[in-house]
């Protein structure tokens, strides 16, 4: 069990309840963020399950009734970043991406319970999971360009794999917040059930979880059966929004070219004006990243995708626009970055990022 040092209480809870291991992300005063000791934590429960034969499932999920996960500790990472201790806070990423790795490549099957906020490195866990549910106050996010870095936890990858055209880069670069029926209907999440219907499904799944197959894949199956009676089944389309995303977003290669097809916009008078305000407020550099990561990892496999991740953290922690960006949207507030530098033009990159 992981402890805060400073209240004692544990980080992680790992409970088993028959044939399910329940691993709880444990700091609901600070939205479960995810530090180093945490992410610890869990790879440790996921050796557990995967060394017990009696265990068939595994639950991901978070205390407290605000959210499942906000993403990295990132107050635990600015000292190590002001120092320049490069090596130690990229080791925070690279355990991070290796959980990752291990929560999509796992044997056995994962559940992710993304109620509330899920938000960047907290969507990197439920990613890798076999079926996420989310609730009606569900709220996914990739909200990294706005303080100075870009969506990880192979989100440059798999939002591919997971969503329709142009939503990848819609998601990445913008950071909007999808809430739960959004976050079904675009394939961040799998299942939207009713947050009063959620203990329930959780006895259920305690109760269930010892009779599943060995095989995974039947497992998978059985659990989507069992989950059907809760999940709501109709969540509206919405063709015409998604063709607007497709249109201004899919397959672009530069984020000029995406704001120039905004200006010209003619259609969603309102959505093409907020949509480009939120990129002119989010740093120049991280825009530009991330769409070259995005271009770059579309379609590779994931560990190619999580090392060129890696490479493309270290750049970014060195940069001024981090640190910048961490003090005007979670330490002072003032919500006036001072981006280096301020325009899309002056942005340069190193080749191999």
């Amino acid at each position: 069990m992981v402890r805060d040092k400073d209240t004692a209480e544990p980080q992680i809870l790992m409970e088993r309840h028959g044939g399910m291991l329940e691993l709880v992300l444990n700091r609901p005063r600070a939205l479960n963020t995810l530090n180093l000791e945490m992410i610890r934590g869990l790879q440790k429960g996921l050796n557990v399950a995967r060394a017990d034969g009696g265990c068939k499932l595994v639950l991901l999920r978070g205390a407290g009734a605000r959210g499942f996960c906000a993403g990295g500790d990132l107050k635990a990472l600015v000292p190590l970043v002001r120092e320049k201790s490069w090596d130690r806070a990229m080791q925070f990423f690279q355990e991070e991406y290796a959980l990752d790795l291990d929560i999509h490549r796992f044997p056995k099957p994962v559940i992710a319970l993304a109620a509330g906020i899920t938000m960047g490195g907290g969507l990197g866990l439920a990613a890798g999971a076999d079926l996420v549910v989310v609730t009606e106050d569900s709220r996914l996010a990739m909200p990294e360009t706005g303080i100075g870095f870009f969506p990880d936890v192979g989100a440059t990858g798999w939002l591919f794999a997971k969503c329709p055209p142009g939503y990848p880069e819609y998601l990445a670069l913008t950071g909007v917040e999808m809430p739960g029926p959004e976050a079904v209907r675009v394939g961040l999440a799998t299942h939207l059930i009713e947050a009063a219907k959620v203990p329930e499904v959780l006895k259920m799944l305690k109760e269930g979880a010892g009779n599943l197959s060995p095989a995974k894949d039947e497992a998978v199956r059985r659990l989507k059966e069992s989950l059907a009676p809760w999940a709501k089944q109709k969540i509206p389309a919405r063709p015409e929004l998604d063709a607007w995303v497709a249109r201004h977003f899919a397959n672009k290669t530069s984020v000029l070219e995406i704001l120039d097809s905004l200006d010209r916009c003619r259609d969603h008078a309102r959505l093409a004006p907020e949509v480009r305000e939120r990129l002119q407020a989010r740093s120049p550099t991280a825009l530009v990243l991330t769409l070259r990561l995005l271009r770059l990892n579309e379609g590779r496999p994931l560990e190619e995708v999580l090392a060129a991740e890696a490479r493309a953290a270290r750049f970014m922690i060195a940069h001024p626009d981090y640190l910048e960006g961490i003090r005007a949207r979670l330490l002072d507030r003032d919500q006036r970055p001072r981006w280096q530098p301020a325009s899309l033009k002056e942005v340069r990159l190193p080749l191999d990022s």
